[in-house]
């Protein structure tokens, strides 16, 4: 399980390379190992949807796809899978007929929304807010040129949780 390596405050990367644990890259996969595992929180509360814990568990997956390109080195860029360790446009489109399907179900007022309605609403606003972060973390920690669809995937996502959240409670308290 150990290996020592990051005993001197540095941590590999995928395809080879090192970086400080306190690099903006590293703080922004970091960030997305977050979400992932508040998403793994809002599954374990999602006990009475089998469709989705299912959805949960993709994202998921999607978000370690997502990790999986922040931690590579730009020289090794070249090296990653399309949808396996990068993420692509496809895995974005993907989620705007998940928000349409929801919002078509249950429409939103467009209004304020205290958080926080059930237990598995307050999980998955968690997780929503985390991947915001991962989103700002990206930002401040690669060009342009270097985001890919890391930025759009993590944008969609926080909408597409906020919609999830809503479906989770039984009615949202508007503020």
């Amino acid at each position: 399980m150990y290996t020592k390596t990051g005993d001197d405050g540095t941590t590999g990367l995928l395809y080879g390379g090192r970086l400080r644990k306190d690099h903006a890259l590293v703080e922004a996969y970091g960030t997305v190992d977050e979400a992932i595992a508040a998403l793994g929180s809002a599954r374990a509360e999602s006990t009475s949807s089998a469709e989705l814990r299912m959805l949960l568990a993709r994202l998921q997956r999607d978000l370690m796809v997502l990790g999986a390109e922040l931690a590579t080195a730009r020289e090794h860029k070249h090296k990653l899978d399309d949808g396996r360790t990068r993420v692509t446009a496809a895995m974005v489109d993907a989620l705007d007929p998940m928000i349409d399907e929801r919002l078509a179900r249950k429409p939103l007022e467009p209004r304020f929304v205290l958080p926080g309605g059930t237990r598995l609403a307050a999980a998955i606003d968690t997780a929503r807010v985390t991947v915001r972060r991962a989103e700002r973390r990206v930002l401040a920690a690669l060009d342009d040129d270097d985001q890919g669809e890391v930025v759009r995937y993590l944008n969609r996502l926080s909408d597409l949780l906020f919609v999830l959240a809503r479906e989770a409670e039984d009615e949202p308290e508007y503020l």
